[in-house]
């Protein structure tokens, strides 16, 4: 894959922004993904290229977006209970490199042996066991509808049985994590809430977003733990776009501000969040969504991203998916196929035409210029060798109005380097929650 180089740092620090960026000396080393050969890689070199699957070195796997999804996905969520070591290695040791069909029974058995764990010991009153089984098998079950079309029935069937398993798991935690149904225009938007403390004692309260691919319980092994032992309550929801909403019509939107305003309504009913003290954090297109919001509604008091999407479209026009030729689409695995097709048909354009993405992108931007709540960009150093990806968090933090506006890359060296940043779950808490902590202390 790429090659090793010397890392250093520097922060540049003007009044009370701050900066903090780890660069590489030398070269910059492009990774290649599923139908993105070297050669490619060399010719974009310097160009605006975003590859959002790319990693900074490989995990275990040849085809580089199974890799991308085992290696972030899968094993930075072990320090969040998603996953086990021993658990996931032996899954993926036993499915053929790029292959959909295999990444997807390899997990569900996993899932379904793990399951049967946790409802033994359920059965037996050990609820703490039960709680930890019975959240991870329903992680396992979610990591196996990647690369499931969505017209399969297993995808649906899949999704609610996790959904059902994250149910039964969060009534075991203490306080509960509450499963939530949010109405918005003649549907419900789901997802999952729970207080820092016992009680009705307001907190700080964070609310976690996501992008392109997710469900809700991906943003609670994303960082709910690191949020309730630092004292937030934790909310996330699936946005129209995400998680089952698409099988209901419900696909991406420009305007996301506005199913946010309905997710922002619910938090502040209740008697547990403390108003003055509402964060909301999004990555991947939330980078782009939670900022818009901000735009629109006052009440939320700090943003972060992760990163920065100014402006999607540019974003998508720069992804070698996009760009991809007939023959370069043939070319890709079965597993990094159908993620793509997946992607599309929650942006609502053909399955087969990534190309579309772009076009379909169009108009799902925010002016930083508007946003005027304390916020903070937080950035793989990986993802910021992307000259878009640069340009846009460097647009942002020029235009940002207030004071309190924070940019920091987080290094390659600390394994913190891909997209969204989910290899290194501890420093994005660490990161995220230290900001936020002496934001609201003032």
């Amino acid at each position: 894959m790429g090659s090793k180089t010397r890392k250093g740092s520097f922060t540049m620090s003007i009044s009370r922004v701050f900066v903090m960026v780890f660069v590489l000396a030398g070269t910059i080393a492009f990774v290649p993904v599923a139908g993105f050969s070297s050669n490619d890689a060399a010719k974009t070199a310097g160009k605006k290229v975003f590859d959002a699957h790319a990693t900074a070195f490989s995990y275990f796997f040849e085809d580089s977006d199974m890799d991308f999804h085992f290696g972030n996905l899968i094993l930075g969520s072990i320090v969040n209970h998603g996953a086990e070591v021993g658990e996931a290695f032996y899954a993926a040791s036993h499915i053929k490199d790029g292959d959909a069909a295999s990444w997807q029974d390899e997990w569900y058995k996993l899932a379904q042996r793990v399951e049967a764990r946790g409802q033994r010991s359920l059965a037996r009153g050990h609820k703490v066991s039960a709680r930890d089984q019975l959240q991870r098998a329903a992680y396992y079950y979610r990591f196996s509808i990647l690369s499931i079309l969505p017209h399969d029935p297993r995808f649906k069937d899949r999704a609610l049985t996790f959904r059902g398993l994250m149910k039964k798991a969060g009534g075991l935690f203490d306080p509960a994590l509450e499963y939530i149904e949010i109405p918005f225009e003649g549907t419900l938007l789901p997802g999952y809430f729970r207080k820092a403390t016992a009680g009705d004692r307001r907190s700080k309260t964070l609310i976690m977003i996501g992008g392109g691919e997710t469900f809700a319980e991906d943003l609670f092994f994303y960082i709910a733990p690191q949020a309730y032992a630092r004292g937030y309550n934790f909310m996330t929801v699936d946005l129209p776009g995400q998680g089952l909403l698409p099988l209901k019509g419900k696909v991406f939107r420009a305007d996301a501000h506005v199913p946010m305003r309905a997710v922002i309504d619910y938090a502040l009913s209740r008697s547990d969040v403390d108003p003055e003290r509402l964060a909301a954090y999004g990555i991947s297109g939330g980078g782009g969504f939670v900022p818009q919001a901000a735009m629109h509604d006052p009440r939320i008091k700090a943003i972060a991203m992760s990163s920065a999407v100014v402006d999607a479209y540019p974003l998508f026009e720069a992804m070698p998916v996009t760009q991809a030729t007939k023959d370069e689409i043939n070319s890709w695995s079965s597993f990094h196929g159908n993620i793509v097709k997946v992607i599309n048909w929650r942006w609502g354009v053909p399955m087969d035409e990534p190309s579309a993405l772009v076009e379909a992108n169009r108009g799902f931007s925010f002016d930083p210029a508007q946003v005027t709540v304390p916020a903070l960009l937080i950035v793989g150093e990986g993802e910021y060798k992307s000259e878009e990806t640069k340009r846009q968090q460097m647009l942002c933090m020029d235009k940002l109005p207030n004071p309190e506006k924070k940019l920091v890359i987080t290094p390659s060296n600390e394994g913190a380097s891909n997209h969204c940043i989910m290899e290194n779950r501890s420093i994005v808490g660490q990161v995220l929650f230290d900001w936020l902590d002496e934001v609201f202390a003032q």
